[in-house]
């Protein structure tokens, strides 16, 4: 989507090589994309040039994703701009088989309904199967995403469809309104090939035999056209036509339970968002306690009228459902929300959430002492980070532990540590100089820094060799002494390697 700066129409372009080219137009007739800079601004003096901005771009696209889940969780990008693929905990959304709505940009201040300038233009992918009943139908869900966006300053072509390429394809055509369920193929039978996500060298070829529209390409003999322009050009044509639907890629992990609400007048005070998040927790929480869940991971996310979201997120040790402690967990993160005019909706998403069929024993007898500690935890949590130890699978001293949520069962090996460990080691080992008289003897004489010490009293060597199936090849092994200065001073100290090529590194204080 393109919008129109202080200034008016505006060009942005970006550099390619020695030249500067148009990449997306707003408000200027007679401009295309892929046009030099110098040709457009000499069709249009009165256009401001504006350097491409990716960075820039890719925000206000997320923003616009965040605004549209007010409609339906499942939302993605498409298009150059798009952000990073998710995490690995966020999952792409499976293809539905439901109904899709796309929106393109079509330049703030065109003409409605004028095709947009460029395949370039970036998009946004509604899943929104099983959400039109809440809007009062597609149509209405349609005009409604459409006339959200015009009032944040944006003109968009919204198209509803059986399947995403069918949307994204009638969208950047500058086409508008509902698909009928089973028509895809019919309804971009005449759209130009410029629409697809294919390479333009490729509708260059199609267009010098004669081949300009979607329904020309699709009534040749498929063989001989993916041999010479490849799958992935025929696979565009079948997402276009709705014969295949590619699943999407949301922006956020989709919710196990929600609750949301929209407010007529918007809410600016600190007293009214209290009471409408402790509505929204009791909603949901009711929804957990009939599924038999405790939330894990809760996300507040409120909506301003300028379309700004912003987000809020709590965390607990055990799985909760007791609106009262949430509510507590959330007391202190409201304090960053900033209402500036007010928040118009504010949803709740549980997006990790566990099976409660009674309290979680172990960590302290009975179970109510186990949920009071949990809490206590939880609320310390939203201070300071909360954590313990636990042994690791590993014999490597920086290894031998890693931390844990704090209500978490810790079960100790038997014989764990295999040896005396410093209580704590240096966050990052202090290299020294050291004297020893034998090979595998303990040093005799530590030098830290510029001061030489003379060691009354050692024990060792414990000789730990390298983790092969994870260590390179080349990682020696070390020797570790537990060595008393004649000051007193108790150290762990490591020997790195063997030989010449040994080097002596202090680890931790006994």
């Amino acid at each position: 989507m393109e919008r129109l700066g202080p200034g008016g129409p505006v060009l942005v372009w970006r550099g390619v090589g020695a030249r500067r080219e148009v990449v997306a137009v707003g408000g200027v007739e007679g401009v295309r994309a892929g046009q030099a800079l110098s040709d457009a601004q000499a069709i249009a003096p009165e256009a401001r040039a504006v350097e491409e901005d990716a960075g820039a771009e890719a925000a206000l696209l997320e923003r616009l994703a965040l605004w549209a889940l007010r409609f339906t969780p499942l939302v993605a990008l498409d298009g150059p701009a798009s952000l990073p693929s998710p995490p690995s905990h966020q999952k792409p959304s499976p293809p539905q088989g439901g109904r899709g709505l796309g929106e393109g940009g079509a330049g703030v201040g065109k003409r409605p309904g004028k095709p947009p300038d460029t395949l370039t233009t970036p998009a946004l992918l509604l899943d929104i199967t099983g959400a039109t009943h809440l809007f009062g139908g597609e149509a209405a869900l349609l005009r409604r995403a459409v006339e959200g966006l015009a009032c944040l300053g944006f003109t968009a072509c919204g198209v509803i469809a059986g399947a995403p390429g069918t949307a994204l394809a009638l969208a950047r055509s500058g086409g508008a309104g509902v698909v009928p369920p089973g028509e895809e193929a019919a309804a971009v039978e005449h759209l130009p090939l410029s629409v697809l996500p294919i390479e333009p060298e490729v509708v260059t070829a199609l267009s010098r035999m004669g081949l300009r529209r979607i329904g020309e390409v699709r009534r040749q003999p498929r063989g001989p056209l993916a041999r010479r322009f490849g799958a992935a050009t025929l696979h565009a044509l079948e997402e276009a036509a709705g014969e295949v639907s590619a699943p999407i890629s949301p922006i956020r992990p989709l919710p196990d339970f929600s609750a949301s609400r929209e407010f007529l007048e918007p809410l600016i005070t600190r007293e009214a968002i209290d009471v409408a998040v402790a509505a929204l927790l009791r909603a949901l929480c009711r929804r957990l306690e009939e599924a038999g869940r405790g939330a894990r991971r809760v996300v507040l996310r409120a909506h301003r009228v300028d379309g700004a979201v912003q987000e809020v997120a709590v965390g607990t040790g055990l799985a909760a459902r007791d609106p009262a402690h949430l509510g507590r967990l959330f007391a202190e993160r409201l304090e960053r929300l900033e209402p500036g005019f007010g928040f118009d909706r504010i949803a709740l998403g549980a997006e990790a959430t566990e099976a409660m069929t009674g309290l979680q024993g172990g960590f302290v007898r009975g179970a109510q002492e186990t949920e009071d500690l949990a809490r206590l935890f939880d609320r310390l949590a939203q201070r300071v980070q909360v954590w313990r130890l636990a042994p690791a699978e590993s014999h490597w001293p920086e290894r031998e532990v890693m931390r844990v949520p704090p209500t978490t069962g810790v079960l100790v090996p038997e014989g764990w540590p295999r040896s005396v460990r410093p209580v704590r080691l240096l966050r990052r080992p202090l290299e020294v100089g050291a004297m020893a008289l034998l090979p595998d003897a303990p040093p005799s004489l530590l030098r830290i820094g510029k001061i030489g010490h003379r060691v009354r009293a050692a024990e060792g060597p414990e000789r730990i060799e390298p983790e092969w199936w994870r260590a390179r090849p080349d990682r020696p092994g070390r020797d570790y002494y537990r060595v008393e200065l004649a000051s007193g001073v108790r150290l762990w100290v490591c020997r790195s390697g063997f030989g010449a090529e040994a080097r002596w590194f202090v680890q931790g204080r006994l």
